[in-house]
């Protein structure tokens, strides 16, 4: 073989290699978002129109000066657990109101205060009039979240700790896409 000849086939199989990796590479691959993309979710924007429809039904009902609580968003059908899904529902809940001015207790921090593992701040009925007394809370937010086959139903309510009386409520949905899919999922 000439010199000529055995320098084509080295660059042939080359090129080869090359594509050859690239196909395996973007076939394989799962493609990765870009910041621009991440910015542009939608879940962050959703939950805190959430918290706003919340906000509007509340206008002028909450005091500025007095706290709120949120507790963890848990699934409809297993009250005593969540997911990073609820999780970040309440997180983002909690942050909108924080926005608007008021104050909120980060339950995270308290020591009083039922933590399950991998589920967040729980309340349960009795809990929650005991827990809002001692931080002289105005209000709770509560939450719960239903999974269809194609969607999750979210549910939000302002509640008077008092009475369990429900001061507003927000019902929204969410798409059972991969990524709230993946945030469903329990993590142990």
């Amino acid at each position: 073989m000439s010199m000529r000849n055995t320098l084509l086939v080295t660059l042939l199989g080359t090129a080869a290699l090359g594509l050859g990796g690239c196909a395996t590479e973007t076939g394989n691959a799962r493609k990765q978002p870009s910041y621009e993309q991440a910015a542009a979710n939608p879940l962050i924007p959703t939950n805190y129109a959430a918290a706003s429809a919340l906000l509007d039904l509340m206008q002028g009902r909450l005091a500025l000066d007095q706290p709120l609580i949120v507790a963890t968003v848990v699934n409809i059908d297993a009250l005593d657990s969540s997911s990073t899904l609820g999780r970040a529902i309440s997180e983002q809940v909690s942050a909108r109101f924080t926005l608007a001015g008021l104050n909120m207790i980060e339950m995270k921090f308290r020591n009083n205060v039922y933590m399950a593992r991998d589920q967040g701040e729980m309340m349960l009925t009795r809990e929650l009039r005991d827990i809002a007394s001692s931080h002289h809370a105005q209000a709770v937010i509560v939450g719960t979240y239903a999974q269809s086959s194609e969607m999750v139903f979210v549910n939000l309510k302002v509640i008077q700790p008092e009475t369990n009386f429900v001061l507003a409520a927000h019902d929204y949905v969410l798409p059972l896409d991969t990524m709230t899919s993946s945030m469903l999922k329990s993590r142990r």
